[in-house]
């Protein structure tokens, strides 16, 4: 007489994937948290423009050189601000896939949330 299916080592496995899924989720974690320690820094015209950026997306540091600052054209300072924020944003998004893109490994989507 049988007592049910018999699903032989499978709890044996089950406790391994949840294992598994407790490192990755700590490792993701840990790099999270790096990310959002780590500061960017993105640049326009040469070192002009520097911008510091966190991980976190925030402002930390802005510095303009005085030379480039013309009274009569606000537009240049503007666009200069602008691709240095947008550099320091790039870096920190490269820095992103590289230590959260193996996690993702594969799974559609996951660049909305990275």
């Amino acid at each position: 007489m049988s007592k049910g299916p018999n699903f032989g080592n499978m709890g044996g496995n089950m406790a391994d994937l949840m294992r598994q899924a407790q490192k990755m989720q700590q490792q993701v974690q840990e790099a999270q948290s790096e990310i959002k320690n780590t500061e960017y820094e993105g640049k326009a015209a040469g070192e002009l423009v520097t911008v510091k950026i966190n991980g976190e997306r925030k402002v930390t540091d802005l510095k303009i050189a005085e030379k480039l600052i013309d009274p009569d054209d606000p537009d240049t300072l503007q666009d200069m601000v602008i691709m240095a924020l947008n550099d320091a944003n790039d870096k920190m998004l490269e820095d992103q896939k590289n230590k959260l893109g193996q996690y993702a490994g594969g799974l559609s989507g996951m660049n909305g949330l990275m």
